[in-house]
């Protein structure tokens, strides 16, 4: 471990070097590919150096305990050292695990209502306000790129954009079928009944991520409908992008322009095709995506909202909380946390 940390504490003292010198300064590629390496190196190599101090200080414990009028004060700084070793080892033996290059992304998220009807649309719009009261609770900034309301309120469809630090390595377990049981409004007899909406988490493609050609993209500019008031249907403004390599569309029309939708729906379609090259390299490594906690898939149930019991249960990881309407007011930090742990402790087994 300790060569290990050696190696990455030397890159990340040459990255800094690199940074400074002109010539990389004016390669703006060069620059981000770099600038993004060091963040990803930083957490290891600050928590190697309080791990060199803890170790220095046990050595000065140690020869401490060989002077008579210090042996006490020796033995606790001596306990107090060794139980910050321990913490350190299991942090380091975490931060060495293979990194996720897309941690640190922007993401997009895509939710539809599924099977239920006008309550899978309300369910969707009820997922939107969670994720959005999640991301105002860490600071992160949201926006709408496309929406189709549902007629009964909620959406059939929405995409939207978070931007923030490390957005996807705390939403990247989101994907898959989400599950309610609830009343619905619309109900008079007051039984329970099951729905169910889909939520996609794409890694934001950046710059130099993906190269899209777009000889292969087919444009078409459509009138606006189902979203954003009375004035977007006046223009010839909504957008849909059609990748005939893989029959890929993309809608944009919650902007009043023409060229902002199009430039949305240019970053909605990038985003899919980066999701879809993830998606076919993980296909190849078939050991590697059975034990990654779920597939992204759709179809795949990943957790039920249980509104009478007020339970919500990630199916995933045996993950039960009695605190659904927290976690729907936003309150999230436990749920992902739990996610991320069993995700560690899984990278962590396989290492052994």
């Amino acid at each position: 471990m300790l060569e290990r940390l050696e190696v990455i504490e030397k890159r990340y003292n040459e990255i800094e070097e690199e940074l400074a010198n002109p010539e990389i300064i004016s390669d703006i590629k060069k620059m981000t590919e770099l600038s993004k390496e060091r963040t990803s190196l930083e957490k290891t190599v600050e928590v190697y150096n309080e791990y060199k101090k803890v170790l220095s200080d046990i050595e000065e414990a140690k020869k401490m305990l060989h002077d008579k009028d210090m042996v006490e004060f020796a033995k606790e700084e001596l306990a107090e050292a060794e139980d910050k070793k321990k913490e350190l080892d299991r942090e380091l033996e975490i931060l060495l695990l293979p990194h996720d290059p897309n941690d640190e992304k922007n993401v997009i998220v895509e939710i539809r209502g599924a099977a239920g009807g006008d309550e899978a649309n309300i369910f969707a719009g009820d997922l939107f306000d969670m994720y959005s009261r999640y991301a105002s609770k860490e600071g992160w900034r949201i926006e709408v790129l496309n929406a189709v309301e549902g007629s009964a309120g909620g959406y059939a469809q929405i995409e939207f954009m978070i931007k923030g630090d490390s957005v996807y390595s705390k939403l990247k377990y989101e994907s898959g079928a989400h599950r309610v049981q609830r009343v619905p409004a619309t109900e008079s007899q007051g039984r329970v009944h099951t729905s169910t909406a889909t939520v996609l988490v794409m890694p934001e493609a950046e710059e130099f991520d993906f190269e899209l050609d777009e000889s292969e993209v087919r444009i078409d500019i459509t009138r606006s409908s189902g979203c954003g008031g009375q004035g977007v249907n006046t223009t010839d403004s909504a957008v849909r992008l059609t990748h005939i390599p893989t029959g890929i569309i993309v809608y944009s029309q919650t902007e009043r322009s023409q060229i902002k939708n199009k430039e949305m729906a240019f970053k909605i379609l990038k985003t899919r095709l980066y999701d879809l090259k993830l998606r076919e390299q993980e296909e190849k490594e078939a050991n590697e995506r059975r034990i990654k906690i779920g597939t992204g898939d759709r179809s795949e149930k990943i957790r039920t909202y249980n509104y009478p019991q007020n339970r919500i249960t990630d199916h995933r990881i045996g993950y039960t909380t009695m605190n659904l309407d927290r976690v729907m007011a936003g309150d999230m930090d436990d749920i992902i946390e739990a996610l991320i742990n069993e995700n560690q402790k899984r990278e962590l087994e396989k290492n052994v």
